[in-house]
């Protein structure tokens, strides 16, 4: 007589983030819902979800909403833990129209949407050096933007000061207006028009001083990251810490998840658009994608339009065939969209003519 083992049944999970707790769920091979249940957004609280989720049966996959956010923990111990975790987007206007809207709503969600086929990607790690890269690529975003906030409000604030300030800083280069305007003394009464000015004056570009510090501290932090994380990437014409820094951070600590340049290039919003009718054949530019990995391309491929003999020369000829400068740098940014691709995953490429890139 021959004995059968039962086998747990398959169950795929789902998971709605919020920032003070997460609410999962589980459904069967067939989309059955079983069971779901809210869990604190802690450590504990991770552990106990995924034991809660593995006792209904044989965990396949998770699908979490927000991996990038308030998922970003759950995804990290869900993936130690050996379980797939697949990037779930939020349900689109017409299912929560029909269907409505709630924590358990959302869970049942994401995970019909992994068993589905529908939700496919692969979420970021945020363990490596690229998620420290990204860490203090914020520190510095955000230390450039209020140095320029500053440099702004000095220069309002000269517009229309009194004339003897206005002479006193005329004919100065940024450098020496700042050092300048750091050495001012309003004095104590701040009741005059012109000592507040001051006043103001000195406080704002001393505040310019210390972020410039900050960005040059930054800066000496965030180079040898770089080179670390991606170092045939910087060899690449036009690329710069600055742009490295920004495509290291769309892509991720694995960028093996984007399966083929095609991949990157949408990620990037460098995928061409069909734009053809009747005996028109085109395409357009992508307003699709991360766009600030985008902004990056676009800058490599303004310093290769500006420096590089190569690219100068495709412009040159593909201005003969009557393609306008926005459909020039369509082109150029796809082209260097696939030399990213192939730094990212340490593929090195041969240089060859940018037809390709069409």
């Amino acid at each position: 007589m021959t004995s059968m083992t039962h086998n747990a049944p398959q169950i795929t999970g789902g998971v709605d983030t919020h920032g003070l707790t997460h609410h999962a769920a589980v459904i069967d091979s067939i989309g059955r819902h079983l069971a779901d249940q809210e869990f604190p957004a802690t450590i504990r609280g991770y552990r106990d979800l995924l034991d809660w989720t593995r006792s209904h049966g044989d965990l396949i996959a998770v699908g979490v909403e927000g991996t990038g956010a308030y998922g970003a923990e759950l995804t990290r111990v869900l993936t130690a833990a050996g379980v797939a975790v697949v990037d779930v987007d939020r349900p689109d206007r017409t299912t929560r129209r029909m269907k409505g809207k709630s924590d358990p709503i959302d869970a049942y969600a994401a995970a019909t949407a992994v068993l589905s086929g529908r939700a496919t990607g692969i979420p970021k790690n945020r363990d490596g050096a690229v998620e420290a890269v990204r860490a203090l690529r914020i520190a510095r975003r955000s230390a450039v933007k209020a140095r320029t906030q500053a440099m702004n409000q000095i220069r309002g604030l000269l517009v229309s000061a009194p004339a003897i300030l206005r002479e006193q800083t005329t004919g100065l280069d940024r450098a020496a207006l700042i050092r300048t305007l750091a050495r001012l003394r309003p004095g104590d009464d701040l009741s005059h028009p012109l000592a507040a000015t001051r006043a103001a004056l000195r406080r704002l570009a001393r505040r310019h001083q210390t972020l410039d510090t900050e960005i040059t501290e930054l800066d000496a932090e965030l180079g040898p990251l770089t080179r670390q994380a991606a170092p045939t990437l910087l060899e690449l014409f036009g690329v710069g810490p600055e742009t490295a820094g920004q495509l290291l951070t769309s892509a991720g600590d694995n960028p093996e998840r984007m399966r083929s340049e095609a991949a990157f290039a949408h990620l990037t919003g460098t995928a061409p658009i069909p734009a053809s009718s009747g005996r028109t054949h085109r395409h357009r530019l992508n307003r699709g994608g991360d766009r600030a990995a985008n902004n990056a391309l676009h800058t490599i491929v303004l310093v290769r339009m500006r420096h590089d003999e190569r690219t100068r020369a495709y412009v040159q000829r593909r201005t003969k065939e009557g393609l306008s400068k926005k459909e020039i740098m369509r082109c150029l940014k796809r082209f260097v969209a696939r030399e990213v691709y192939h730094a990212l995953t340490t593929t090195q490429v041969t240089q060859n003519d940018l037809a390709p890139a069409a």
